[in-house]
C-alpha cells in the first residue's frame, strides 16, 4: 500500500499547502478528510492541467491590471491640483482640504482617484504645495501634487 498519495489542494490548509498546490500526503488523510470536505482532489492529469490552466489566467489577468494601474498612475503623477480656500489672519486656513475634496477636484480634472487609496495623513490644514501619495496596487504608487493657495 502506497506510503503518500498526491493531491492538488482547492484551498489553503492549514499545515498542508496553499490552494492550487501539489502535495503529498497519507492516503487516510487524503480520504477522509481532504476529499470529502472538498479541500483536494487526487492528483489526476486533468486536475493538474486545469490548476496550471487557471494559474496562467490568474497570471495574466494580474499583468493587466497592473499595466492599468500603471497608465492610471502615469496620469496621477502628471496632474497637478490647485484647491482655493479662504484664509484668515497669518495665512492660516478656514478649515481644512479633506480627501473627499480632493477627490473631487480631481475628478473634474478628468482623472478618477478613490480617496481610500490616497495615503493623507491628516487632511492639510495650511497653505502651500503638497505631495500625497496614492497606492493603486501593492507595487503601483503615484504621487499627487496638489497646492492649496489664497481665494
Amino acid at each position: 500500500m502506497a506510503t503518500t498519495l498526491q493531491v492538488v489542494l482547492q484551498s489553503d490548509v492549514e499545515k498542508v499547502g496553499t490552494s492550487g498546490e501539489l502535495v503529498k500526503v497519507r492516503p487516510g488523510f487524503a480520504r477522509n478528510y481532504l476529499i470529502p470536505r472538498g479541500l483536494a482532489v487526487p492528483a489526476t492529469t486533468a486536475a493538474i492541467n486545469r490548476i496550471n490552466h487557471e494559474k496562467a489566467v490568474a497570471i495574466a489577468k494580474a499583468e493587466k491590471n497592473k499595466k492599468e494601474a500603471q497608465g492610471v498612475a502615469a496620469s496621477i503623477n502628471a496632474l497637478k491640483l490647485t484647491i482655493a480656500r479662504s484664509v484668515g489672519e497669518d495665512d492660516r486656513l478656514f478649515g481644512s482640504v479633506t480627501a473627499k475634496e480632493i477627490e473631487s477636484a480631481a475628478k473634474a480634472a478628468g482623472v478618477t482617484i478613490d480617496r481610500k487609496k490616497m495615503q493623507l495623513a491628516e487632511p492639510l490644514k495650511a497653505l502651500g504645495s503638497f505631495e500625497i501619495p496614492v497606492k493603486l496596487m501593492t507595487d503601483v504608487v503615484a504621487t499627487l501634487k496638489v497646492e492649496v493657495v489664497k481665494k
